[in-house]
């Protein structure tokens, strides 16, 4: 019998009949699944142990100075200087002649010249007879200038050196203590003066 010539046969696969009662036809093998078995879930994957925060680092202070020359170049512009300097001094003595040939600087030399810029500007240098005028701030900048040089330089000096350091300091403390006591003073006299606090022409005065 060809393939378009078979009868079409149709299977009852049913249990049971509309009334409930199990059909004597029926296949007893129970009903296979028509679902496969879920697939177990896998276990789930142990939880990390977090790592504990990095500390934070400090963060680098940031520095505006220029990168420092190299030994060649601070070699390179020693000479240079020293050059220039002695051509200077010869065209000084030049013109002026029998003129002696300036003293080469020294640490002595240093704290002299802070220490008479700090008197001038604590009025040191005014005539008699005149106002005095007081530059505090400047003062007090030349006299700290000379307080960070003995802190530097501490251990590194010889006892004639430390000794005119000290009593340079010594000096221009006392002096700038002298000076700004007699600022209050005459400020306060100025307060409680009858003459309507007029100046008192030979009195230090602040010039900044």
């Amino acid at each position: 019998m060809s393939e378009k010539n078979k009868p079409f046969v149709i299977t009852d696969r049913r249990k049971f009949t509309l009334d409930g009662e199990p059909r004597p036809d029926a296949d007893p093998s129970p009903e296979k699944e028509s679902r496969e078995p879920a697939a177990a879930a896998p276990p789930p994957a142990p939880t990390a142990i977090p790592e504990p925060p990095a500390a934070p680092q400090a963060e680098e202070p940031e520095h505006d100075l220029p990168p420092a020359p190299t030994a060649e170049q601070t070699e390179q512009s020693r000479r240079a200087y020293e050059m220039t300097a002695e051509r200077l001094d010869t065209a000084i003595r030049a013109a002026n002649p029998g003129a002696d040939h300036p003293p080469a600087m020294s640490f002595d030399q240093l704290v002299q010249s802070v220490y008479l810029t700090a008197m001038m500007q604590l009025g040191g240098a005014t005539p008699e007879g005149q106002q005095p005028q007081v530059d505090l701030m400047g003062a007090r900048q030349s006299i700290d200038m000379l307080g960070v040089l003995a802190e530097k330089t501490k251990g590194n000096l010889t006892p004639d050196e430390d000794r005119l350091l000290e009593s340079a300091l010594f000096e221009l403390r006392m002096a700038f203590l002298e000076i700004t006591q007699a600022l209050a003073r005459s400020a306060a006299a100025k307060a409680g003066s009858p003459t309507g606090g007029r100046p008192n022409p030979v009195g230090p005065s602040i010039v900044r």
